[in-house]
C-alpha cells in the first residue's frame, strides 16, 4: 500500500472515529469511573473489534449483511438492545467507584473488555461502514489480503488512541469533580447510549448507499 494512500486513510478514519460513538462513551465512562487499567481492557476489546470486522468484509460478510433483510434486522434489534441495556447500568451506577473498583480490577476489567467487544460486533454499521468505506483504499492490482491487514490494524491503533483520549478525560474529570458531577457525568453517557440505541433501531442499509 502507498504511502499517501494509507495518509488519506488516516486523515479520513480519524475524523470518522473521533465522534462520540458507543465505544468512545465506554472509555470515557471506564476511565471515570474505574481508572485507565481498566479503560485499557475496554480499548482492547474495542480495538479487537474493529480487527474482526474488517476481517470479515475481508471475507465478504459485509456484503451478505447488506443483501441479507432478516440478518441485517437481528444484529441491529440485538446491538440496539444492548446498548439500552449498558444505558440503563450506566444511569443506575454510583458515582465516585474509582477507588472501591481498583480493588476487583482484574474482574472489572474483564466485564470491560466483553462489553466494548459486544457493542463493535453488534452494531450493523460498523460491517456496513467498512464495506462501503475500506474498498475505496484498495488497490485492486496489489495483494489485496496485505492490505486490509494494513487497514485493519492501523483502524484499531487509531480508535485505540482516540478512546485514550476519552478515557483520560474521564479520568481527569474524576479527579476534579465532585461525586455530583460524575453522577451527571454518568448519566450523560447513559442519555447518549440511549440516543445511539434508537438511532441504530432506525438505521436502514440503504443509508450507505
Amino acid at each position: 500500500m502507498q504511502a499517501s494512500t494509507l495518509l488519506l486513510y488516516v486523515i479520513a478514519a480519524s475524523a470518522v472515529m473521533i465522534t462520540p460513538g458507543p465505544a468512545m462513551l465506554l472509555a470515557l465512562n471506564n476511565g471515570a469511573s474505574h481508572g485507565m487499567r481498566v479503560a485499557g481492557f475496554g480499548m482492547a476489546g474495542a480495538m479487537l473489534s474493529d480487527l474482526l470486522l474488517i476481517a470479515a468484509v475481508g471475507c465478504g460478510l459485509g456484503a451478505l449483511l447488506q443483501a441479507s433483510e432478516q440478518l441485517f434486522s437481528v444484529v441491529k434489534w440485538v446491538g440496539a438492545v444492548y446498548l439500552l441495556y449498558l444505558a440503563w447500568v450506566l444511569w443506575r451506577a454510583p458515582s465516585g467507584a474509582l477507588q472501591r473498583s481498583t480493588v476487583s480490577a482484574g474482574a472489572t476489567g474483564r466485564s470491560a473488555f466483553l462489553r466494548a467487544l459486544f457493542v463493535g460486533l453488534s452494531n450493523p454499521k460498523g460491517l456496513l461502514f467498512f464495506s462501503a468505506f475500506l474498498p475505496q483504499f484498495i488497490r485492486p492490482e496489489q495483494p489485496v489480503a496485505e492490505q486490509y491487514l494494513v487497514l485493519a490494524i492501523t483502524s484499531a491503533a487509531i480508535d485505540g488512541l482516540m478512546m485514550a483520549v476519552y478515557a483520560y478525560g474521564g479520568r481527569h474529570a474524576m479527579r476534579r469533580f465532585s461525586a455530583r458531577t460524575m453522577q451527571w457525568i454518568n448519566r450523560s453517557c447513559a442519555g447518549m447510549l440511549a440516543a445511539l440505541a434508537v438511532g441504530l433501531s432506525l438505521y436502514r442499509r440503504s443509508d450507505l448507499r
